[in-house]
């Protein structure tokens, strides 16, 4: 499917029909809560191992404080750090403690979704209706994620990391424009480009650059969080389903274009995505030096570890992902 066999005036039409083609409900039985997550099995994660060539990691997350993306959007804030204790307490003798010893503690608030994070498969639903097909209500309350909370997942986000630098290979000094949507044709471009290391297949953890965080960098926030944006177009659902990889996550803040290809939509692929193909996205991640990397010796396949903060019933949460090459 192309962006122009689109019909902007009805997303509701396309998401329906993208939801029929793809869905994995039922694949791996009616108490799945895993998804696309099971693609990535003990075998693929061993010859993963074998990627290790020189050693060399790479964090892949962005730094976590005040002076992050966010907004404020939906309560979407950045976080906010506060000593309990300090140096100064310490040395003012203010703690307590025998015997001289002093010590720091701090604490952390921020919504689970303001960084680099995953995108849990209760993050969205289609017509209140959540991965499986269950139904939301049943899935996700005031309690949090009963069923496909993040803890979830927590142990096996480990795996082939394949990064596709989109960026570099279609775009102008390794930057797509905002409002890019890229098509399928962009990513088979990409890995032809890129060589034998960046084919894409199963249970893979796909990484895609844009190059919008360098962007962001190098010129301020701006509308980082929830503006334009380039990120996957809508018709690459079948190809994001038929790869059958385990996850993949974007150095943007949607992981899909923006603004989406329909009039009066909002992450129709994200509905596709998660509540039907049950696919993990993440969102916010940083690619850049890993990019470079990979640009420098040609080779676009590493091991990749990205497991979740296990904040159980959460609907997504925070990561370091940490490549090594």
């Amino acid at each position: 499917m192309n962006p122009g066999d689109l019909d902007r005036t009805d997303p509701a039409g396309a998401v329906a029909a993208a939801a029929k083609r793809v869905s994995n409900w039922g694949r791996w039985g009616a108490d799945d809560v895993r998804g696309t997550m099971n693609f990535l099995d003990a075998d693929r994660r061993r010859a993963a191992a074998a990627l290790v060539r020189t050693g060399e990691s790479y964090s892949l997350a962005q730094r976590f404080d005040m002076d992050g993306p966010q907004k404020g959007w939906r309560r979407r804030t950045n976080p906010v750090h506060t000593m309990l204790d300090t140096g100064v307490d310490a040395v003012h003798g203010d703690q307590g403690f025998p015997h001289g010893i002093g010590g720091a503690d701090d604490v952390i608030a921020m919504p689970l979704q303001c960084s680099t994070q995953w995108d849990g498969l209760g993050h969205i639903f289609d017509h209140g209706v959540a991965w499986n097909g269950r139904p939301a209500d049943k899935v996700v309350t005031s309690l949090g994620d009963l069923v496909t909370g993040i803890e979830t997942v927590a142990d096996v986000i480990a795996g082939r990391g394949v990064l596709l630098d989109v960026g570099r290979a279609i775009g102008t000094d390794g930057e797509l424009p905002d409002g890019f949507a890229i098509t399928t044709e962009h990513l088979a471009r990409t890995i032809e480009r890129q060589g034998a290391s960046a084919a894409v297949g199963r249970g893979d953890l796909l990484l895609v650059r844009t190059g919008q965080l360098t962007r962001a960098r190098r010129d301020g926030w701006g509308d980082y969080a929830g503006g334009p944006a380039p990120g996957l177009s809508f018709t690459t659902a079948d190809w994001l389903h038929g790869t059958e990889i385990a996850a993949i996550a974007t150095d943007t803040w949607g992981f899909e274009v923006r603004p989406n290809e329909f009039d009066h939509a909002f992450q129709p692929l994200h509905q596709v995505a998660i509540p039907h193909i049950g696919l993990f996205l993440g969102e916010m991640w940083d690619l850049d030096a890993l990019a470079t990397a990979c640009a420098a010796d040609g080779v676009y396949e590493f091991f990749l570890t990205a497991g979740p903060l296990p904040v159980t019933g959460a609907v997504g949460a925070p990561v370091n992902p940490i490549a090594v090459r």
